[in-house]
C-alpha cells in the first residue's frame, strides 16, 4: 500500500501575473507524493481562492482522505470520494503517476492514446493599460497564439486594438474572467470578431451567465468558471460554444478525459487550461489537450523557475514530459 506525503510549495513568477480579480507574485501549489514498492507517484495542484480553496483547506482535504489514500483507494473511487477540485487533482494525478511507475507503461498510453505529440501553447498576456498590453505583445509578437487577460469592459476594446497592432500575425484569444456585462457584450463580441479573436472565455459570471443563450455570438465563446466535472456541462448546452477543462476544477485526469468526451459528444470545442504552476501539473493535462483545439499550458513559461526536470519548451511548442517527471 502506498505512503502519502504532502507539500506546500511556493514558485516565484517572473514579475507579477494580473487578472480582472488581482494580481500575485508567487504560485502557491500543494505536491502530493505516494510511494509504493519503490516507486513514486506525484501530483500538484493550485488551491483557487475563488473556488473557496486555500492551502490549509486543501492540505487538509486531503489529510482527510489519508487512510482511504494509504488504503490503495483507486481513481474510480476517489471520483466518489471527494468532490471536484484541487485536492481530488493533486491526488488523482499521483495515482496516475504512481501506476505508471509501478507498470513501466506511459500514463497514456494507460489511457489508451497513442503517443503523445508535441503541442502549441497559449502565451498569456497579464490585464494591463491598453499602452502596457501592446508593449507586451511586441515582446511576443513572434508567439504563434497569444491570450489576453482582459474582464474590465471599458478600456478592453483598446487593449484589443492595441496588441493586435503590435502582434499584426499572432492568432489571439481572450479571457474576461467573468468581468464583462449584458450590456457590453454586443459591442465587444464585435471587436473581437473585427480583430481576429479566435475565442473569448467566460466574459459573463458563472452564475448569471444566462443572456449568453439569447445573444449572437460572431465569436466562439468558451465556458470556465461555469464548467467544473461532468455533472456541470449540460446546463451550458446553448449559451457556449466551447469548454475550458482544467484539472483543478475537474478534479484531476480521470475526470478531465471523460469531460473531454462527454463535451465531444455535444459538438463543443475542447480548450485545455491551466492554474499558475510548474511542469508538475501541465504534464497530466498535456494527456487531454492531444485532443483540444486550443491548449494554454503555459503556466511554467510565467515562471521565474520551474522543476528539474520539467516540459521542454521551445518557444509555444511544448513537448512531452520526460518520465522522471511524471507519467
Amino acid at each position: 500500500m502506498p505512503t502519502l506525503k504532502i507539500a506546500h510549495e511556493s514558485w516565484p513568477i517572473a514579475g507579477s501575473f494580473t487578472i480582472s480579480r488581482g494580481s500575485k507574485t508567487s504560485a502557491e501549489v500543494v505536491v502530493v507524493t505516494l510511494e509504493e514498492g519503490g516507486a513514486i507517484g506525484r501530483g500538484e495542484c493550485v488551491p483557487y481562492a475563488h473556488y473557496g480553496e486555500t492551502v490549509e483547506s486543501v492540505t487538509a482535504a486531503i489529510e482527510g482522505l489519508r487512510r482511504d489514500i494509504e488504503n490503495g483507494i483507486n481513481r474510480e473511487a476517489l471520483r466518489t470520494s471527494m468532490p471536484a477540485g484541487a485536492a481530488r487533482n493533486a491526488i488523482d494525478c499521483a495515482l496516475w503517476d504512481l501506476a505508471a511507475k509501478r507498470s513501466g507503461r506511459p500514463a497514456w498510453l494507460m489511457a489508451g492514446l497513442p503517443e503523445l505529440k508535441p503541442l502549441v501553447t497559449a502565451y498569456t498576456l497579464s490585464l494591463a493599460s491598453a499602452e502596457a498590453m501592446g508593449e507586451q505583445a511586441a515582446r511576443y509578437a513572434d508567439r504563434p497564439l497569444l491570450k489576453l487577460k482582459l474582464g474590465t469592459g471599458d478600456g478592453d476594446i483598446a487593449r484589443l486594438k492595441a496588441v493586435r497592432r503590435a502582434a499584426p500575425d499572432s492568432r489571439l484569444i481572450v479571457d474576461a474572467n467573468e468581468g464583462w456585462t449584458p450590456d457590453q457584450l454586443p459591442d465587444l463580441f464585435r471587436a473581437c470578431a473585427e480583430l481576429g479573436v479566435e475565442l473569448i472565455e467566460q466574459p459573463l459570471p458563472a452564475l448569471d451567465d444566462s443572456p449568453l443563450a439569447g445573444i449572437e455570438r460572431p465569436v466562439a465563446v468558451c465556458a470556465d468558471e461555469a464548467v467544473h466535472d461532468l455533472q456541470t456541462l449540460d446546463g451550458l448546452v446553448g449559451k457556449y460554444d466551447a469548454v475550458n477543462i482544467k484539472l483543478d476544477k475537474t478534479g484531476g485526469l480521470t475526470e478531465a478525459l471523460l469531460l473531454a468526451q462527454a463535451a465531444a459528444d455535444r459538438n463543443m470545442r475542447i480548450m485545455v487550461g491551466c492554474m499558475l504552476a510548474t511542469s508538475l501539473a501541465m504534464a497530466p493535462a498535456m494527456i487531454v489537450a492531444q485532443r483540444a483545439a486550443v491548449v494554454d499550458l503555459d503556466g511554467p513559461l510565467l515562471l521565474a523557475r520551474d522543476r528539474e526536470p520539467g516540459i521542454r519548451f521551445e518557444g509555444s511548442t511544448m513537448f512531452p514530459p520526460p518520465p522522471e517527471l511524471w507519467g
